[in-house]
């Protein structure tokens, strides 16, 4: 769950536009259509069959989330509109685009910054208010630990992997992940390897055990989010329930003699 700097990634930002404004060009439900494929006016005006054009307006709306770190107003998104149109018919206004990368890396940095304190904001008040239940601890860290239920094992260390069951939310109320999503199974996690909040919660925890915690962005995913469930500067809930410690994974196998020992493979994360 390592955090990285904020990058444009133009070809996918130039696929993700291309799905919006069809969907808004069109304004219903599918995308219009339309194809080039092999210059033939023939494809381009055959209509797309129905599951066709679910999917691609599917990918049109997939595709979108990532302008909502721009936080962009109707008229700023008519102008990316416009920029879409221009350069997918490749008019002249369109060919100096790449000079401006500078700037959009600019403005997407300014929208995630402004965008992050204010879900700190809001996420400062929900601390607040979350830190006046019965048994709530707020540690060094900032971490908020409820103890929901005791358990009576053994508490894992930031080396074990332990199984749990799980449910995330917003501070709105919003389930963005949980086990029951996923199977229904007890999901496994290295101590190590995962937000700092849980890492540092499961080692306050006893197997058999459940808690309820609320964790800063700085303690989840900070200013990068995890979009496009997790705003930047979110704060996060969860409800946790320790089901086991397990062994150890199994180490790798001895390389064979006439090659040099590899390195061990990164926990999943």
């Amino acid at each position: 769950m390592k955090q990285s700097s904020l990058r444009v990634a133009l070809p996918a930002l130039a696929l993700m536009l291309a799905g919006v404004a069809s969907a808004a060009e069109t304004g219903s439900t599918a995308p219009a259509a339309a194809s080039k494929a092999g210059g033939s006016k023939a494809a381009a005006a055959a209509p797309l069959d129905p599951e066709q054009a679910k999917t691609l307006y599917a990918l049109g709306v997939l595709l979108s989330r990532n302008l909502e770190s721009f936080q962009l107003s109707e008229a700023e998104f008519a102008q990316v509109r416009a920029g879409l149109t221009d350069g997918y018919h490749k008019k002249p206004e369109a060919a100096g685009a790449d000079a401006s990368i500078p700037q959009i890396q600019t403005l997407q940095r300014a929208r995630v910054l402004a965008l992050s304190q204010h879900e700190k904001e809001i996420g400062q008040a929900y601390l607040d208010k979350a830190a006046s239940a019965p048994g709530a601890t707020k540690t060094s860290s900032g971490l908020l630990y409820i103890p929901v239920a005791p358990g009576t094992g053994p508490s894992p260390t930031r080396s074990d992997r332990v199984k749990v069951n799980y449910e995330g939310r917003l501070v709105d109320g919003t389930v963005f992940d949980s086990s029951a999503q996923h199977g229904g199974e007890p999901a496994m996690f290295p101590v190590g390897s995962i937000i700092p909040c849980w890492t540092e919660a499961l080692q306050l925890m006893k197997v058999g055990g459940k808690s309820r915690i609320v964790c800063p962005a700085a303690l989840a995913y900070g200013d990068r989010g995890a979009p496009p469930k997790i705003r930047p500067g979110a704060t996060l809930e969860f409800d946790i329930e320790l089901v086991s410690i397990e062994p150890p994974a199994a180490p790798a196998g001895p390389p064979r003699p006439s090659a040099p020992p590899s390195p061990p493979a990164p926990p999943a994360p």
